[in-house]
């Protein structure tokens, strides 16, 4: 009788509605354990790393650079861990679990086989390209400045064993940056607030380039200003506690200024083989290129012939005093901490 009245309800639902109700998803799923780990390694053995950090914060230069290392392949923009659906969604459907995990169901042992699944299915993605390249150390990058802490710990259920990488750039820096990709990239996304905005910066670039006038609304700022926050905050605790001696980070800064020094820091953490001359003349080569501005030009040529590139501490010229108020008070203590500033007075 109860299902018979389950199933009226529903059918009212649908009558009232014109469709059926969502499906509840699951909210969890199993992290893998560290025998499944060494199960799935002797099928892909390869070592894998993932490079996190918040939008235009070096992320992309820094996978362009590990990547020329001859043991080391890295593509971009998996968003296995960083962006939704997530990796987890090809198991969190109701069904899939009970097919994943149901007693008759001989090949999963017993226990649920979506964390097996999900690393398989990543482990594979990741392995083709490496194979393809003749690389025995993969990684992926994507920026994670959406989920923050979160994307470690959607990680750390996935690949315990892999190595995070963390690039952290000057916020500042990083929100004008930002800030342009919008302009460049989402311009179907923009408010109309926005638009006026970029329609202004054409026709007069110069009194934004000097900090006449704003770039963002106050609310871009605080916005921007939090999620820059939030996320080095939460990416270094997550990383450090989930990952230990397994965890990098270092400065966008520093890898312009200092880029052999720095990326042989990186490569021996990565367990790569020592570099050489032959490595060294080749990341000089790849430094002198500049897809990001090739890019922009291509994409809206109007606009990115005015923005300031290759350049640290733009932020300087072009914020406003609005802008400078709003990201000190939310950013000022962790840019001190992070080396940025030394105190509040600027």
């Amino acid at each position: 009788m109860e299902n018979l009245t389950t199933r009226i309800k529903k059918a009212a639902r649908i009558i009232i509605s014109g469709s059926t109700p969502a499906r509840q998803l699951r909210k969890d799923v199993p992290a893998i354990t560290p025998e499944e780990v060494a199960e799935v390694r002797v099928f892909f053995q390869r070592e894998k790393f993932f490079i996190f950090g918040h939008a235009r914060s070096g992320t992309t230069l820094l996978a362009r650079l590990v990547r020329l290392h001859p043991e080391v392949h890295c593509n971009w923009q998996a968003h296995f861990f960083t962006r939704k659906p997530f990796l987890k969604s090809l198991v969190v459907d109701p069904e899939v679990e009970t097919w994943l995990s149901h007693h008759s169901n001989r090949w999963n042992r017993g226990r649920d086989l979506s964390p097996v699944v999900l690393r398989a299915a990543a482990d594979y993605i990741l392995e083709r390209d490496a194979h393809k390249a003749g690389k025995r150390i993969v990684g992926d990058k994507s920026p994670s400045s959406i989920f923050h802490g979160l994307a470690v710990r959607n990680m750390a259920a996935v690949y315990p064993d892999g190595r995070l990488i963390n690039i952290v750039r000057d916020g500042r820096d990083a929100a004008l940056s930002h800030r342009f990709q919008g302009f460049v990239d989402r311009q179907d996304k923009l408010s109309r607030e926005d638009r006026k905005i970029r329609t202004d910066f054409i026709r007069d670039p110069q009194s934004f380039l000097n900090g006449q006038r704003s770039l963002f609304t106050g609310k871009e700022m605080l916005d921007i200003a939090g999620s820059w926050v939030k996320n080095v905050i939460e990416t270094e605790a997550e990383g450090k506690r989930l990952y230990g001696e397994y965890y990098y980070q270092l400065r966008y800064e520093d890898l312009v200024a200092k880029p052999w020094e720095e990326m042989s820091k990186v490569w021996r953490f990565l367990g790569a083989a020592e570099p050489d001359e032959v490595l060294h003349a080749a990341l000089q080569a790849e430094l002198t290129a500049n897809p990001d501005k090739e890019w922009q030009q291509e994409k809206s040529g109007d606009l990115a012939q005015y923005i300031p590139k290759g350049q640290q501490g733009n932020w300087q010229n072009m914020f406003t005093d609005a802008d400078r108020a709003i990201f000190k008070q939310v950013a000022g203590d962790l840019l001190i901490q992070w080396g940025y500033e030394k105190d509040l007075n600027w």
